[in-house]
Formats: structure tokens, C-alpha cells, sequence
């Protein structure tokens, strides 16, 4: 297609953080059948994060399912210490089932990359494109949020921080992290934010994801890489095989919460995605 976007598009930062009525009211329904969204929040979000994004891509007229995973946002009472990696593909897989959706341009954000490709594994049919939102993008030298060395043993970094984890289990992003690893601290939607962030159980990065059926590997696949990030930018080691051939590559000046910041950029950003075929 002709505005198909290029493999490396850097993309300005111009849009409002928030989502006007009228602005939405004046969105244009689809000509063409409307698509369909599964927006996965990442590590210490719920569905919430989406707000933004979601409305604007329903006011143009298509579907939108934002889930929160198990153990995050308003299921955070739902943590317990055996919550990992396999619960959260659940989560993922039955929010495909029983909402019956199919074709489905799914978007996965930050470490929340592992837990998307194995609903892509588990459900390949129902998936029309894959979206690695600044995540990880799993690979056969890394197939968890935190690898484990040859001895099986976790790294240092990771076994020092979880002696603080809440109730030994549930990662406090505030432990380690200050509002700046998410959004710049004088953004106005900075204090909700810090408001909806929860603790998030660990098992979901420690445990190794299994693939039966090639992952993303067999699904159109695009990485957006949010480069406007000035504390501790994802790192190569998330990116993995999304520079490779195969790999639609678009780099987006906004910060790791872009849809929050940005959620104008990010829809029309994802509308462009979904008009492509393939």
C-alpha cells in the first residue's frame, strides 16, 4: 500500500495527552470493515492504561479489548505467589474465547511480550498481526522476562531486588524505579498514574515460556520502539530479533507510557497497522 509505513519511521511527538469528546465525536467511522484490538498492558498496569487509546479506536468504529491480568489493576486482589507466566497467557486465551474474537491485531506492552506470544502460539488462527509496544520480544536465548544462567540460577540483580518484594512475592515498581521509568514526572497525568499503579507477581517474569507453534514467528509483526524513553530506554536484549527480516520497525518519539502521553499518536500509529495486509 502507498502509506503503508516504512520498516523505520521516526515519528514526532504531537499529540494531546487528553482525549477530547468532540475530538472523538468527529473520528470518522471506517469504510471498511471495522478491526479488531486486544491492547495488553505490561508490568504494575491493568487495562486502564489503554483508556485513551481504546476510546479513540472505538469511536472510529472498531472493537477494542483492553484486559487487566491476573494479580494487576482491579484484579491485583487476586495475587497469590503461584501466579506466573502460564496464568497470564490464560488470561489472554480466554479473553479470545469467550469474547469470540478473531482477526485480531493484538498489542502487547513491555515485559507483557512474553505472555502475548504464547497466546499467539496457543491461538495462531485468531491472530491477524502482532504489536510489540517497547516489549520483549521472546527469542530461543531468551524466552522469560528474567533468563536464568545454564545452572538455572536467577541473576543477582533480580534475587538482591525480590528481598524487598511485598509478601515475598509481588514486585513494587516505586522499590526500584521513580515516575521517570514510565512518563516525565511534571506530565498532568503523572499523579494518576502513580494512583493506579499495583504490585505485580514475580512468577510472571521468572518462568520460561514454552512455544509449540513458532510464536510470532508465523503472524505479521510489527516492533514500536518508544524512543522518546530518557530514563533507561528498553534495552537491545527487549528488542531482540525485531530488527531481523520479517520485522516491520517504527520508533516512536514518546515515553515507555506513550499511550498514556500520546494516545492520538499511539491510535493513529495502530490504525495504520491495521489497514496494512499480511
Amino acid at each position: 500500500m502507498s502509506d503503508a509505513i516504512s520498516r523505520r519511521t521516526l515519528i514526532a511527538a504531537g499529540a494531546s495527552a487528553a482525549v477530547a469528546p468532540s475530538a472523538l465525536a468527529n473520528l470518522k467511522k471506517p469504510a471498511s470493515p471495522p478491526l479488531t484490538f486486544l491492547l495488553v498492558h505490561g508490568t504494575w498496569h491493568g487495562g486502564w492504561v489503554w483508556r485513551d487509546v481504546a476510546a479513540r479506536l472505538r469511536a472510529a468504529g472498531h472493537r477494542v479489548a483492553t484486559p487487566t491480568l491476573t494479580g494487576c489493576g482491579e484484579r491485583e486482589h487476586l495475587s497469590r505467589p503461584d501466579v506466573g507466566l502460564d496464568t497470564h497467557i490464560m488470561d489472554l486465551v480466554n479473553v479470545v474465547r469467550f469474547q469470540e474474537l478473531t482477526d485480531i491485531i493484538v498489542v502487547g506492552h513491555s515485559f507483557t511480550g512474553v505472555a502475548m506470544t504464547g497466546l499467539i502460539d496457543r491461538m495462531p488462527a485468531n491472530i491477524r498481526h502482532a504489536v510489540y509496544f517497547d516489549a520483549i520480544v521472546p527469542s530461543e536465548t531468551r524466552r522469560a522476562g528474567v533468563p536464568r544462567d545454564a545452572g538455572g540460577r536467577l541473576p543477582d540483580w533480580f534475587v538482591e531486588r525480590s528481598q524487598h518484594f511485598e509478601d515475598g512475592y509481588k514486585m513494587d515498581l516505586w522499590r526500584d524505579y521513580p515516575i521517570d521509568m514510565l512518563l516525565p514526572p511534571e506530565h498532568p497525568q503523572a499523579e494518576r498514574v502513580r494512583r493506579l499503579i499495583t504490585t505485580h507477581p514475580a512468577k510472571t517474569w521468572t518462568d520460561e515460556l514454552t512455544l509449540k507453534n513458532g510464536g510470532w514467528r508465523n503472524v505479521a509483526r510489527t516492533f514500536i520502539h518508544c524512543v522518546g524513553q530518557t530514563y533507561r530506554m528498553s534495552s537491545e536484549k527487549m528488542v531482540g530479533p525485531a530488527r531481523g527480516p520479517g520485522w516491520e520497525f517504527i520508533e516512536l518519539d514518546v515515553p515507555r507510557d506513550g499511550m498514556i502521553t500520546h494516545p492520538a499518536l499511539v491510535a493513529d500509529t495502530l490504525l495504520k497497522i491495521g489497514s496494512q495486509r499480511g
